[in-house]
């Protein structure tokens, strides 16, 4: 009889050693290998044929007709818009986020807001009492919604009970991470319970039509707690993100199998709950006065939704010999020293003897290209103390040789310009003519010397 071989599992990333050590040669994480039982399946040989015993699949055609999938949408415009239009049933969705953010306040009002619509909506905790969620929902004004609730970690119990009858059309399980499975060893967390349970949950979708909503707990660098292949098995996954110090919520989407990625939701945190934020613009910018320097209005793209940012730079010179700092929230260090050092190499401005202060106002996080030249013009408006126009935004992506490139989706960021009342744009020269007053730009130089009104 063969040895049974041990495996020890990293609860890090999921990688498999024959082992324990004490680093994980993947992910690099320290003491994150755990003993599992080892599967009962022998040790495949070369001798073994696949090619016969199976039974025949169905094959279609590339160009065959297919219907889209039906949405059930929540009735919360912020939410759908998200998940691109409503859930489809029988899809997986998996909704991240940090700690207390309000991740199950939302899953709550929209279980209630389609439990109210006439559904059949089941929300299964394991995590808090029964109790205790009926405590929130009252508190949030739902406690007459005819949603079905549980408190269970149980997945066997879980789908057992459910299995009774007619299926319901949504199960939100609170949270993935206490879900456990009697098939297999390990404390509920650990990576096999939560690939397997999520496997069990996510069959069970597909069996009987059920939209599943599961809840997932974030690692200290924000990505989604257990194995990277929990990501791979779900429909689509949502970002709950936002400060606990700020009004404002984001849910990004990152995966979406029947709609785009990128879009979000914005919501404000009430004392009611989550409240839609329609328009989020307005929500992001400061109350800005004439003569302000260092301050740049930039119109960002999250998917297809447009939003407002203000961009706020503060530069000090310094004593010499110092080391001068480089401090920036919202927005990517790295591309920050780069349009430094372009705006040195480029165009003659020193800022070796500053300290540089970057800050996108509200909280939000930027990862678009376009913001380049924003930033540029709030250094430079800081720098030399001479504020940027207040009816203008300023959006264009920096090259290293100083030429300043067109973004996508231009004139989608000046209409909604246009709409909050601004009147002129600053970008690259390639970009399209639109309605709004432009002044174009083919170099950073260019647009230095019109803002220090050299030309």
């Amino acid at each position: 009889m063969a040895k049974v071989q041990k495996r020890f599992v990293c609860q890090s990333c999921g990688s498999v050693h024959h082992r324990w050590q004490g680093q994980c040669v993947d992910c690099s994480e320290w003491n994150t290998l755990v003993e599992e039982a080892p599967l009962n399946a022998t040790p495949f040989q070369a001798k073994h044929n696949l090619q016969g015993g199976g039974r025949m699949i169905a094959m279609t055609a590339l160009d065959a007709q297919s219907a889209l999938p039906d949405r059930l949408p929540f009735g919360i415009a912020e939410f759908d818009r998200a998940l691109g239009g409503g859930l489809v049933a029988g899809s997986a969705t998996l909704i991240g986020g940090d700690p207390g953010i309000g991740k199950s306040t939302l899953l709550l009002q929209a279980a209630a807001a389609l439990a109210r619509a006439g559904h059949d909506v089941a929300y299964v905790s394991g995590e808090e009492a029964a109790d205790q969620v009926r405590l929130r929902a009252q508190r949030l004004g739902l406690g007459d919604a005819p949603v079905r609730l549980a408190a269970a970690t149980s997945t066997r119990d879980i789908l057992t009970t459910l299995s009774q009858g007619t299926p319901p059309r949504l199960l939100v399980i609170d949270s993935i991470q206490t879900m456990h499975s009697d098939l297999i060893e390990g404390a509920p967390g650990t990576v096999s319970q939560v690939r397997a349970t999520a496997q069990e949950l996510i069959r069970f979708a597909k069996e009987r039509g059920t939209a599943v909503v599961l809840v997932g707990h974030v690692t200290k660098d924000g990505s989604i707690a257990g194995p990277r292949v929990l990501e791979h098995m779900v429909d689509t996954v949502l970002s709950f993100e936002g400060e606990r110090s700020h009004q404002y919520r984001i849910l990004r989407s990152l995966k979406n199998r029947f709609g785009g990625t990128d879009e979000i939701g914005v919501f404000a945190m009430a004392g009611d709950g989550l409240v839609e934020v329609s328009n989020p613009s307005a929500l992001f910018l400061t109350q800005r006065e004439e003569g302000v320097t260092g301050a740049t209005v930039f119109p960002a793209l999250e998917g297809t939704r447009p939003v407002l940012v203000e961009i706020q730079a503060l530069v000090v010179r310094v004593a010499s010999g110092a080391t001068p700092r480089r401090s920036v929230v919202g927005w990517d260090s790295a591309r920050l020293a780069m349009i430094l050092a372009v705006l040195e190499a480029r165009c003659g401005l020193s800022f070796s003897t500053c300290e540089v202060y970057l800050n996108v106002a509200g909280g939000y996080r930027i990862q678009d290209p376009a913001a380049d030249l924003a930033v540029a013009a709030a250094l430079v408006s800081a720098l030399s103390e001479r504020p940027v126009p207040a009816d203008a935004v300023a959006f264009g992506e920096i090259a290293l040789s100083g030429e300043l490139r067109p973004v996508a989706h231009a004139p989608l960021r000046l209409k909604e310009a246009a709409k909050l009342g601004f009147e002129r744009a600053l970008l690259p020269a390639a970009v399209e003519r639109a309605t709004m007053r432009q002044s174009a730009f083919r170099t950073l130089g260019q647009f230095v010397d019109h803002l220090l009104g050299r030309g």
